[in-house]
C-alpha cells in the first residue's frame, strides 16, 4: 500500500494494485480499477515513485524470509483412507 495525500488534506493508503491510471490535469487524478477516483496532491512521478518503492520492500522482504537449507525436505508416506496398500 502507498499513502497518498487527498486535495481537501487527509492522508489515504491505497493499495497500488488497484490503481487504473494516474493523470495530471493539473492536480493528480488516481482512478482504481473499480472507477473510485481519487484527488491528490502528489505529483504522478511521486506516484509512481511510491509505487516502486513499495514493491521494491516487497521483494526485498521476501528475500530476506527466504529459508536457506543445504537439506532436502523430509517426505512422508501418509496411510491410504481407503485402507488399501
Amino acid at each position: 500500500m502507498i499513502i497518498v495525500t487527498r486535495l481537501n488534506g487527509p492522508q489515504v493508503a491505497l493499495n497500488c494494485d488497484l490503481i487504473e491510471r494516474a493523470e495530471a490535469t493539473p492536480d493528480t487524478i488516481l482512478t482504481l480499477v473499480d472507477g473510485t477516483k481519487y484527488l491528490v496532491l502528489e505529483t504522478v512521478e511521486e506516484i509512481v515513485a511510491k509505487v516502486r518503492e513499495f514493491r521494491a520492500s516487497v521483494v526485498a522482504v521476501a528475500q530476506v524470509m527466504e529459508v536457506v537449507t543445504d537439506e532436502p525436505p523430509a517426505l512422508r508416506v501418509l496411510p491410504d483412507p481407503d485402507g488399501r496398500s
